[in-house]
């Protein structure tokens, strides 16, 4: 399939609260490196800041970051800020804490309930932005509850710093929890055609039961995860891909959509072919049949999981 004139538009819309986006959108993840975080070579920059530019110009309006996504010459807040500001009207830019990193890069102690202020007005700084809007919380293994995290993201909204709030790597009770606080207005999981997960298959269909977003990371890394895209296709990925004149990236991208209205993607790259070919994914309309096959393995390793 050709990806020169397919813009982020043919993946149909949702809403971020009262935000609409594209449902193919961006993760700047892998903008600062050739692999996430420490991993990987940093980036050139001029060609991050063109990565940037050309998501917008191919329709892209929801940009997923984080402060903790750098390496050790870049930025991936400090990239956006530079290729985007003063940014356009209907760009929705999502951010996370949570996490955290120190300055030499490596992972360091979770946030404390009374830490989050200074990771959202770290992101605040990096991104030249008076109120983010959409922070989600990370859930951290260390914390059962995120009642006490969330609640204090819920003050900063109240308090005008945070537009909307949304939550990442949760159990369905997580999400009820939530709720119990604030508005949820979607949810980030890990998620992916080779990555059979019954709790977060059930995350998925309450989030489309209640209207709220649905975003799944890695869903081209597969269990590659940080370190980059998947080359371990299945048979099947690789025969619809041909199908379709499409590459197998591209149909993980186009099943991970037809998993429901309110699923959005947000795959990164530091390469701007790449960002041609994952937003022309959007436009892949898989038939039933096709869905079936590819969705096959996955249903067997559920069942024997």
């Amino acid at each position: 399939m050709s990806s020169q004139t397919i813009t982020a538009d043919a993946a149909g819309a949702w809403k971020l609260g009262d935000l609409p986006v594209h449902r193919l959108g961006y993760g700047a993840m892998r903008l600062t490196g050739s692999a996430a975080f420490h991993h990987g070579t940093p980036s050139d920059r001029e060609r991050s800041l063109a990565v940037l530019r050309k998501a917008i110009d191919l329709g892209v309006n929801h940009i997923d970051t984080a402060a903790f996504y750098f390496s050790s010459l870049r930025s991936a807040n400090e990239l956006i800020n530079t290729a985007l500001g003063p940014y356009p009207d209907d760009l929705v830019i999502v951010t996370k804490v949570g996490p955290y990193r120190t300055y030499d890069g490596e992972w360091g102690t979770s946030a404390r309930p009374e830490d989050l202020r200074g990771h959202v007005e770290e992101n605040l700084r990096q991104l030249g932005r008076d109120h983010l809007d959409v922070v989600n919380l990370r859930r951290m293994p260390k914390y059962d509850s995120i009642a006490e995290h969330f609640g204090v993201l819920a003050e900063l909204r109240e308090a005008g710093l945070i537009r909307h709030l949304g939550i990442s790597g949760v159990e369905p009770r997580h999400l009820a929890e939530a709720q119990a606080i604030a508005p949820v207005v979607c949810v980030q999981n890990r998620y992916a055609l080779d990555r059979p997960d019954p709790v977060t298959d059930e995350v998925l269909r309450i989030c489309g039961e209640q209207g709220i977003a649905f975003v799944p990371f890695y869903a081209v890394a597969g269990e590659s995860g940080e370190h980059g895209a998947t080359t371990a296709h299945d048979e099947q990925v690789r025969a619809v891909a041909r199908d379709h004149g499409a590459s197998p990236a591209q149909i993980r991208l186009a099943w991970t959509l037809h998993q429901g209205p309110h699923v959005l993607a947000i795959p990164g790259t530091g390469n701007p072919g790449h960002l041609a070919e994952n937003v022309a994914a959007g436009a892949i309309r898989l038939t039933d049949e096709e869905l079936d096959r590819l969705g096959a393995p996955r249903q067997r390793a559920g069942a024997t999981g």
